[in-house]
């Protein structure tokens, strides 16, 4: 395909919608970008810079903070995968603990968050070719993208995802704890002020339950190339 399209991914955690993403971008020769990735940044950056203490934010301090970070990613040579670098420094691996996880939420919550890294993600957009996952990414970062996905998948499902993943990280948890935290940070992405988690009238649901990484794959390239074919 020679036109390249702006594809925007949501949906909740856990979902397989970053794996998708990657997959998909590397498939099209596309650039990723894992906007959870960034917020998960600023998470770490909070924690670390004392704006989050006996699980309070302190809102006002990690918003005089911002000016302070800097994201961008930068391609692991190894994995072909987009890694996020904070201030200089790779946190790939420190922004996917379960604590990150569990304060993240609340983070991207933050109006002047948000306005922030919306508008660093529109920018990394402006020429298009991209897939970009997160929750607000057709409803606000891309609202014009020329294709958008849904992706979902039981509760149980996700679950297990997310528990083998902090498993292969070797990172300690319970499949009781992955779910209370995957049920409260549903409720505050779909509930908080500024960009609610939504989906759009014009995305596709993706419904990803019962399909593997390669059936997912095809379901959205086929997506794809349909919607290169009705811009042609």
């Amino acid at each position: 395909m020679s036109d390249k399209i702006t594809i925007a991914i949501d949906g909740f955690s856990s979902c397989g919608k970053s794996t998708l993403a990657r997959e998909l971008a590397r498939e099209l020769h596309y650039v990723f970008i894992d906007s959870g990735a960034m917020y998960r940044g600023v998470t770490l950056h909070a924690i670390r810079t004392g704006c989050i203490v006996n699980k309070e934010i302190n809102r006002r301090m990690l918003i005089h903070s911002l000016e302070s970070i800097q994201l961008k990613f930068q391609l692991n040579p190894e994995t072909k995968i987009p890694e996020l670098i904070l201030n200089g420094e790779n946190v790939e691996q420190q922004i996917r603990t379960l604590e990150i996880s569990n304060f993240v939420s609340p983070v991207a919550a933050i109006k002047e968050v948000r306005e922030i890294l919306v508008a660093q993600q529109r920018t990394m957009g402006l020429s298009g070719g991209i897939v970009m996952d997160g929750r607000d990414i057709g409803s606000v970062v891309f609202p014009n993208a020329e294709l958008k996905l849904f992706i979902t998948a039981e509760m149980s499902i996700r679950v297990e995802r997310r528990y083998q993943e902090l498993l292969y990280r070797g990172m300690k948890s319970s499949r009781k704890e992955v779910e209370t935290n995957l049920t409260r940070r549903d409720h505050i992405d779909s509930t908080r002020k500024e960009s609610p988690l939504t989906q759009t009238e014009d995305a596709i649901v993706i419904d990803n339950s019962e399909m593997n990484r390669e059936q997912q794959l095809e379901v959205a390239l086929e997506l794809v190339e349909k919607a290169v074919t009705y811009l042609a």
